[in-house]
């Protein structure tokens, strides 16, 4: 019987393969090492970037200490170099006040100087006539009625000078009294400020007062020259001459210490005026940034009143409420760390600087009723080196630390 050989020329039947199936295993592979890394990173951002277990978590809002700077001295607004935002370096030019005020203030006060300069050169000429009259009347006592007619007329010539210098003073005396008035008007109706009112009232009381000196010296040089009429040969009229000589003397010389005790005040005021120019100039008392500009160029402002506002951004705290039934576990000094939303994976290093005293309500920026009942303590986190990333303003959540 015959056997049957296979036909090994005949090729074996294909095996059937689905479409795609391998292509999907190469795929899935990297597929999940692309999920297993995206979860591993996901949860090292979320034990890096949020509160951790244990820590007491508060959330606030970055303050900062302002600081309000104002003019030492009152005028008109002439520049103001920075704005809101700007940041500004300690001793840095930032606001300037007019000096049209302190310039008037100058010249008032140089002519208060010059007025009782003049003053003072009249009480020593004055001086210097009694003196002669005195040697004069000392030389002259034994002298004929001739010497005493000399006497008289150097009175008389006395006396209208005295006269003349008294139309002088009455004609000051009347200018100084028309721009009183006329600064009384202005600053009733608000035109000057009462600085300069005051300025033509004093200039008013000066001129007042040298009518009312050179009146007193036409009296006593009327008397000194009647005396001169009535002397004669008599000693004891002449020793009364003398007497009534050294008694003008002592006046002059009692007004020759007022014009100079004058002047030293005038120069003094002169003195104190300039060294006022230096407030003019307004600079930054710190290193900071500018959070308000109250005033613009051209405003009339007091002396003290604010014109910017600053705030040292290395300074800066964030302020936040812990529950009543949390505080006793908080204490001045303690470690924190605040978390910024513009950079959550880089917290900042705090520590807790203040605690409220007394407690609080919660805030009222909390809309829902169950929440707004509740007692809390504020707290300040006092941020050691904020680097300029945390600015006043901006919210941020917050972990204070157990130790």
């Amino acid at each position: 019987m015959a056997q049957s050989v296979p036909d090994v020329g005949t090729p074996a039947p294909p095996v059937a393969v689905t479409p795609g199936h391998s292509t999907k295993r190469r795929l899935l592979l990297p597929f999940g090492v692309v999920l297993a890394i995206a979860g591993t990173a996901a949860g090292i951002w979320y034990l890096l970037s949020r509160p951790s277990e244990g820590t007491l978590q508060i959330s606030g809002r970055i303050e900062g200490y302002e600081t309000d700077v104002g003019a030492k001295v009152g005028g008109r607004v002439k520049t103001v170099a920075v704005r809101e935002g700007d940041p500004v370096k300690q001793g840095q030019l930032i606001a300037q006040l007019d000096d049209d005020e302190i310039q008037a203030q100058l010249q008032g006060a140089a002519a208060r100087i010059a007025a009782a300069e003049q003053q003072a050169r009249q009480a020593r000429l004055q001086i210097d006539v009694i003196d002669n009259q005195l040697r004069e009347a000392q030389l002259n006592v034994l002298q004929s009625q001739q010497d005493n007619h000399g006497r008289i007329y150097q009175a008389q010539a006395n006396v209208a000078a005295l006269e003349a210098q008294l139309k002088q003073a009455e004609s000051q005396l009347s200018l100084a009294r028309l721009n009183r008035d006329r600064f009384a008007r202005l600053w009733r109706d608000g035109a000057i400020a009462q600085q300069q009112y005051d300025q033509a009232q004093t200039t008013y009381d000066s001129a007042l007062a040298s009518v009312e000196a050179v009146q007193k010296q036409i009296e006593a040089a009327r008397g000194a020259l009647a005396i001169a009429q009535t002397s004669n040969l008599n000693p004891a009229i002449r020793r009364s001459q003398l007497a009534a000589l050294t008694q003008q003397r002592q006046q002059a010389i009692a007004q020759l210490q007022a014009a100079q005790a004058d002047i030293q005040n005038a120069q003094a005021t002169q003195k104190q005026i300039q060294a006022q120019r230096a407030y003019l100039n307004v600079l930054s008392p710190i290193d900071g940034v500018v959070t308000a500009r109250t005033v613009e160029p051209g405003a009339v402002v007091a002396s003290g009143k604010t014109l910017l506002s600053l705030i040292n951004l290395n300074t800066v705290y964030l302020r936040g409420f812990v529950p009543g039934g949390e505080i006793g576990k908080v204490r001045v000094g303690q470690p924190a760390r605040v978390f910024l939303d513009s950079n959550p994976k880089q917290p900042l290093k705090a520590t807790v600087s203040e605690i409220d005293p007394q407690a609080s309500f919660t805030p009222e920026n909390v809309y829902f009723k169950d929440d707004r009942v509740r007692q809390v303590f504020g707290v300040k986190l006092a941020i050691e080196q904020p680097d300029g990333f945390a600015k006043p303003g901006m919210p941020a959540d917050a972990e204070i630390l157990r130790e």
